[in-house]
């Protein structure tokens, strides 16, 4: 049984949240609670214009069984058939993903994503996106892991893409043209430069930011019970680019709600399924409070805290310079 509930919006139609257990078709936000595969059987075929999502990496966080690779595999395979049934023609998926780590060995998770997409001919590799930030898996006998992957993928060849509301400033913005038919006229886009498919940069404001989003820890402003998290100003870029207002987002292992967040933040609807009941209450209280104003998040472009070297614990102790 759904239940619905409204919230006001300055005089505009109360946007209709639904909380269920499977799917249903009159809504603005949908969460369920339900497996994934259960949920998705009752969604028509082509129903959302992006499936965004970052699944259980298979290492034992406490929302996840910790399973034989293969058979993870193989059940993420399932997951894969269903979105991209469920996905539109046009529309995008998004996988974001790390890797799995087995006694010490790493496996790349976006190498096993990109065949079990590929599985299906329809769908083609637009980029592999890398995604750094500078707190991440810490190792003592290999490298620290301090990226993650997102594989975009699009249903067909005509697809939707929006470029415009993610450029970024031109590095050297009067540069012209020194010779040729074009000698003297700007040789950069004036609305700016396509980001690029690495997010990661030092600049300090939106003006000048490009990719530099932090992973969710604990002095987060968005942190909550979700080990982790998915930080809403990553979904924000790629909803941006790759959906248009009214469009539905899915995220199929919802977590907290972070997909969804993004959604009602730029006037898309949204949907999504995750088995833990106490993360779909969490998800439902966040988008509640995206809507009517109240929701603590990083908004798109804030910039990151960069140390002065003042503070304490950026300081070198004293006992090290002896």
């Amino acid at each position: 049984m759904a239940r619905q509930t409204s919230l006001s919006s300055e005089g505009r139609k109360a946007p209709k949240l639904v909380l269920s257990r499977g799917y249903v078709s009159d809504y603005d936000v949908l969460l369920a609670t339900n497996d994934v595969i259960e949920f998705l059987d009752g969604v028509p075929s082509g129903t959302f214009q992006l499936v965004v999502t970052s699944p259980p990496y298979n290492i034992g966080k406490p929302y996840e069984e910790r399973k034989v690779f293969d058979d993870y595999l193989v059940w993420q395979k399932e997951i894969i058939r269903e979105c991209i049934r469920v996905l539109k023609k046009g529309g995008s998926l998004c996988w974001q993903v790390g890797n799995y780590v087995e006694n010490g060995e790493v496996f790349p998770l976006d190498a096993y994503f990109y065949s079990a997409v590929k599985e299906n001919p329809e769908m083609l590799l637009r980029n592999r996106i890398i995604w750094f930030f500078e707190h991440g898996l810490h190792a003592s006998r290999r490298l620290s892991g301090r990226y993650e992957t997102i594989l975009w993928f699009t249903k067909g060849d005509d697809y939707v893409f929006n470029l415009d509301p993610i450029r970024i400033p031109q590095k050297y913005p009067g540069k012209t043209y020194y010779k040729g038919p074009r000698r003297g006229k700007p040789s950069a886009n004036p609305k700016g430069k396509n980001p690029g498919d690495a997010w990661k940069v030092l600049q300090q404001d939106w003006e000048a930011l490009v990719w530099d989003i932090p992973n969710v820890k604990s002095n987060h402003p968005e942190k909550t019970v979700h080990p982790a998290q998915f930080p809403i100003e990553l979904v924000e870029r790629l909803l941006l680019a790759l959906t248009n207002e009214d469009d539905i987002v899915f995220d199929p292992f919802m977590g907290v709600g972070s997909a969804l967040v993004a959604a009602v933040l730029h006037g898309r609807r949204a949907a999504g399924v995750d088995q833990e009941s106490g993360y779909v209450k969490t998800a439902f209280e966040r988008v509640q409070a995206a809507l009517s104003g109240t929701l603590k998040y990083r908004p798109l472009g804030t910039a990151k805290h960069v140390p002065t070297g003042k503070e304490k614990v950026s300081q070198v102790p004293r006992e090290w310079r002896r």
